[in-house]
């Protein structure tokens, strides 16, 4: 009888995981301490990546083009919780990977660029910034927020629909040939596509990643407050649409692409 007793309350247990609330600290929460200055450098290099660190960054691009917000931004691929994430499994990676390991693959894929050194200067600040928006979030415990959100993967895109829902919502911003917008030689919205873009590698790449990511977030036009990170304009099948379109167009390839996904499960839409 103790037994059975015993096993019911683990089964209780596992099936009520805690959900925290999304509640990323303020910005004037960070402390006035040598770490609060390693935790807004962390905050500036993932918010001007492509300015702070040329010889790393190809693309023209900001850790924060789709973690908006500063990472603060529910379902826009927040920051928040990563810290306590990681190490974990990562099935294109084939193994166990570390936030380091996690950090390096956006820096070769969503920015087209180079790795940072794990204890180098510039590592260390990012990792401090994400360790400390994780910080009211108890490790274990789920979030609600967290991620891209989702959608209906069933779906069927069509490209030339998506080219001309580009054009009504999307071409404002990131102009009519995918290659952002620039104001006195600094970026205010990222290319979509071309040489300056993120690589065939990266998970805005793909088609229904790149859905889910528009139909939380886009067009930031659309809403009166004029925020990034408000979305619920398009359906499932105007984000797909729109999302097979602009992540098909040319952009750079994505060199050791071979070595993803080495133990299979590779997605349909990968493109490569």
């Amino acid at each position: 009888m103790m037994r059975i007793v015993a096993v019911s309350l683990l089964l209780c247990t596992g099936a009520a995981i805690a959900e925290a609330p999304f509640a990323p600290p303020a910005d004037t929460a960070i402390p006035g301490t040598p770490e609060g200055a390693r935790i807004r450098l962390g905050q500036r290099l993932l918010s001007d990546t492509a300015r702070l660190l040329p010889d790393k960054v190809g693309a023209a691009m900001n850790c924060t083009s789709c973690h908006l917000g500063g990472g603060k931004v529910a379902h826009a691929s927040p920051f928040v919780r990563v810290w306590n994430k990681y190490p974990s499994y990562n099935p294109r990676a084939g193994r166990e990977v570390t936030l380091t390991d996690r950090i390096n693959g956006c820096m070769l894929r969503s920015m087209n660029g180079k790795k940072l050194a794990q204890d180098s200067r510039e590592m260390r600040a990012m990792l401090a910034y994400m360790q400390w928006l994780s910080k009211d979030v108890p490790k274990g415990t789920k979030m609600g927020g967290g991620g891209i959100g989702a959608i209906d993967k069933t779906l069927t895109p069509d490209p030339v629909r998506g080219k001309a829902l580009y054009g009504t919502y999307c071409a404002v911003c990131h102009g009519a040939n995918g290659e952002g917008r620039w104001r006195k030689g600094a970026l205010v919205f990222p290319p979509l596509w071309g040489e300056k873009s993120f690589n065939i590698g990266a998970g805005m790449a793909r088609t229904f990643t790149a859905a889910a990511w528009v139909k939380q977030n886009m067009p930031m036009a659309a809403h009166a407050r004029g925020a990034l990170g408000q979305g619920g304009v398009l359906s499932d099948q105007e984000a797909l649409d729109v999302a097979e379109y602009f992540s098909h167009q040319p952009r750079p390839d994505f060199p050791g692409k071979e070595k993803d996904w080495p133990k299979g499960g590779k997605p349909a839409d990968a493109r490569y």
